[in-house]
This record gives structure tokens, sequence and C-alpha cells, in this order.
């Protein structure tokens, strides 16, 4: 194992470790955000990158955290994930190269996509919270 796995290691509980680190998925409506309502930014829990907006978050009834777009594009790599029986669009994001879930075409607005996202990939900074945790610049999506 590497320096920065066991860094990882250190950081990360279990199940985020295995999440962004081995592709695993979290449960369904057992997770920390799936039914979070609160405005704010989600960031990439290993590199602390911002992802996702809850201005984009909508309740897709699937039991993870589910978005119509990421924040920046650039900031997330969509690569063709054949696993487990299945032809899917996974979701990694661009700095750390965390497993963060998948993208499916099935959502809602212009772009009809579904970012489905595991919380355990994420770490949500509040609206109030923005300036004093470094994301000021991201307070002009509230406004």
């Amino acid at each position: 194992m590497t320096e920065q796995n066991e860094e990882l290691k250190k950081k990360l509980t279990p199940l985020q470790y295995e999440v962004t680190q081995n592709n695993g998925t979290e449960p369904p409506f057992r997770n920390e955000y799936y039914d979070l309502e609160a405005e704010g930014i989600y960031v990439d829990i290993v590199s602390g990158k911002p992802l996702f907006s809850s201005k984009d978050k909508y309740d897709a009834g699937c039991g993870w955290p589910s978005f119509t777009k990421p924040i920046d594009e650039e900031e997330v790599i969509e690569k063709e994930d054949r696993s487990h029986g299945m032809f899917r669009t996974e979701v990694r994001s661009k700095q750390a190269d965390s497993h963060l879930g998948h993208v499916f075409p099935d959502g809602p607005g212009p772009n009809g996509l579904r970012y489905c996202i595991n919380s355990a990939a994420l770490r949500f900074i509040p609206k109030a919270d923005l300036e004093k945790e470094g994301y000021g610049k991201y307070k002009a999506l509230f406004d």
C-alpha cells in the first residue's frame, strides 16, 4: 500500500475509503445526505474540491443524493462502467480521482441528467460556513 493510501485510510472512515478508493457504494436511504435540504455546497471528501450545489440537488427517490449538474463540469470525469452486469457512466472527481457515483440520463431539467452520488464521497459545507471554510466565492450561488 502506498504512503498516500495509508494517509487516506487515516483521514477517511472505512466507508468513505471503500467508496472513494475502491468504487464502493453505500446503502440507499441510509446515508448522510440523501435527504438533506440545507443550502450549501458538496465538496470531494478527499480533495475538498467543490463538486455540487444544493441548488441543483433534488429528490430522485433513489436513496442517494441526486444533482442535475456539477458546479463545474471540469471537476468531474465520466468513465464507462460495465461492472455488475450493467452499462453505466461512472463519475469521478478530477483532482483526487475519487469514485463519486454514477450519472444517468433520466434527470429533470434541460440536460436531463441525474448525478447519483454517494454521500460518503462528499462533505457538505453549509451556506453560512462557506466563507470561514474557504469557499466564500461560492456564496454567489445562493444570492
